[in-house]
């Protein structure tokens, strides 16, 4: 699955105390009604973020992951998760180019009679 969209933040490195590692991009994606979306890159993944900067236009790709816990008071509750894997910065090249308009001129020597 890809999102594209804005980037608004990139979080800094976090490391946990078991040597995990994870960093935050928000983009704000939708093209009507942008919404910030929050990505998670962890291990080997967390250094697609290094030449990026607020403001990039990129296309993420994803992964959704959910997870079911219960409360001590056995409440049953559910949280999603987006992790990226991939991501790149659109540019002039991958843009789709502005069409443009050719004007019509009438040549009267392309009629056919």
């Amino acid at each position: 699955m890809e999102l594209q969209g804005t980037i608004k933040k990139i979080g800094n490195l976090q490391t946990f105390d078991s040597g995990f590692q994870k960093r935050e991009l928000v983009i704000l994606a939708g093209m009507q009604y942008p919404q910030p979306i929050s990505i998670e890159f962890f291990k080997d993944k967390i250094s697609l973020l290094d030449d990026l900067k607020i403001d990039d236009e990129v296309t993420v790709h994803i992964n959704i992951g959910g997870r079911e816990w219960t409360s001590p008071q056995g409440e049953v509750k559910y949280f999603n998760s987006i992790t990226g894997w991939k991501i790149s910065k659109e540019d002039e090249v991958t843009r789709p180019k502005e069409k443009k308009e050719e004007p019509f001129i009438e040549d009267d020597n392309d009629l056919p009679f």
